[in-house]
Order: structure tokens, then sequence, then C-alpha cells
């Protein structure tokens, strides 16, 4: 699934051919994605100019002026500009044509992505409850120590919950976890406020490492598969299991936390 920096990295892609440009046309080719695409989203759209193209955690949001249009990539969606008269894809759902030539399509092999439309955008059910961003000034490590009081569930689990904070995926939260030295076992209630201002940094220097090596795949947006560059040339313990730490040696373990892969060092992360 495409986490933060991924999705941070397609906005930046798609954001120069969007912003300002008015929407001709919409094409919607299968509208069965994660819930129905609104079967007048073509009327709401057309001849609309895209004010801005934000993010909020992992939802893309085209604002234009009467609403806001909010796109998740789900498990397998990605977004690509087309700038030539290349045909559309097998998984090709969504297309938005605009005035000036450029096309949007949006591809979804499993279609648990969304097209959906709010007069406002952050007070939408899948918006409203969620925490802050983690590139923030309101994320610190003061609020993680105040939210995490005693909780008894295991930090990364913490992490990983979207009521925390947004957009720290299993692969990240790994990192940032190591980075601060954490065991991602630990109860986050019996963490410190120091640790936690560690980890706090550990993760803002996690993902903004991410976006940055993601934002030397741009051109991939324009006419081939959409989908941006990972960061798992820089992965320091995730998919490494087994293998020696990068900074004690100690052959770093793998284990299944809710079903997902965790990975740390058991010398390195207390």
């Amino acid at each position: 699934m495409p986490e933060l920096p991924e999705v941070e990295t397609t906005r930046r892609g798609i954001a120069p051919f969007m912003e300002g440009v008015k929407v001709a046309e919409i094409h919607v080719h299968g509208g069965r994605l994660r819930w129905p695409v609104p079967e007048n989203l073509p009327e709401l759209l057309r001849d609309q100019t895209v004010l801005a193209v934000d993010r909020r955690a992992k939802y893309l949001l085209l604002r234009f002026e009467q609403g806001t249009l909010i796109v998740h990539l789900g498990m397998s969606g990605s977004l690509r500009v087309i700038t030539d008269q290349s045909p559309p894809l097998r998984h090709d759902h969504v297309e938005l044509v605009m005035a000036s030539g450029v096309q949007l399509r949006y591809n979804d092999p499993r279609r648990f992505g969304c097209w959906l439309w709010a007069r406002e955008p952050l007070t939408h059910a899948l918006l409203a409850q969620l925490g802050p961003e983690p590139l923030d000034s309101v994320f610190t490590g003061h609020y993680l120590y105040r939210l995490s009081r005693q909780k008894k569930t295991p930090v990364k689990h913490f992490l990983m919950d979207n009521h925390t904070v947004v957009g720290v995926g299993n692969i990240y939260a790994n990192e940032a976890l190591y980075l601060a030295g954490i065991d991602p076992r630990r109860g986050a209630g019996r963490i410190s406020r120091n640790r936690y201002e560690r980890l706090a940094q550990a993760i803002r220097e996690v993902l903004s490492a991410a976006i940055l090596m993601g934002g030397t795949t741009l051109r991939d947006f324009v006419n081939s598969d959409g989908k941006p560059g990972y960061f798992s040339q820089s992965l320091q313990v995730y998919g490494r299991g087994g293998q020696p730490c990068l900074e004690c040696g100690t052959d770093l373990k793998e284990v299944r936390m809710s079903q997902r892969t965790t990975v740390y060092c058991r010398k390195c992360q207390r």
C-alpha cells in the first residue's frame, strides 16, 4: 500500500499539471471502487478549475471553488499524467481530461481506492477524526508522551493508529523505532518523555528522507506507470530480518505483530 511519502510524492508529481487548470471532461470507466464514484461527478467537475492539490494523511485533495475531490490510492492505486495520445490501460477507472490537453488517469487493479466529493473535506467522515500530520509543528515528543499515558498497547501499534498521528505506516514505523532505539514491543505508556522526543524526531527524519527520495522519480508520473520510487534502497531494518544490524552487527529479529512484519535489533532497541 502506498504510504505517506509515496502519496506526497504523487501530490508533488501531479500538482504542476493540475493547479490553475480547468477540467474539460471526466470519464468514469469503472465506478465500483471501495465506495461508488458519485454518478454526478462529471457534472460537478466539468469547467471547474483546480485551485490546489493538497494532501491530508494518505488522501489527496483536489480543491475546487465549489468543493473538494477526495482521492485515496487504496492498496494498488496509482495516478499518472498523460501528455500524449496513449490509450487507457486495463485498470484505468477514472480519467480527468484537462483544458490543457493533459489527462490524469487513475489505475487501480484491486479497486480499494476511492474518488469522493465533499463540500467541506476536513469534516468528512474519512478525515474528521485523524490525528496530526507527522511533519507539522504540533507533532512533538511531548504530544506523544501526553497521549500515551496509561496505554499498554505496543508503541508500534500506537504510532500506526491514525488517531495518534497520520501516515506512519508499517515500513516507516519500523525504521523510526530503530532510529530512536526503541523496542517496537514496548508498551506505549512505559516510554519516557525524552525517548518520545527522540522518536518524534526520528519519524520526521525518516519520512522527510523518504519524500526526498521519492522526489527524484517525479518524471515517472508522465506517460509511464505513475508509481513513485520507494525508500527500499535506504531501509535499515524493514525487510532485513536475520541480517546484521548496521549499527552493532547483531542479527536483526523478525516477528509478526498484528499480522504485520516487524524487524528490530535486540541490542540497539530497548
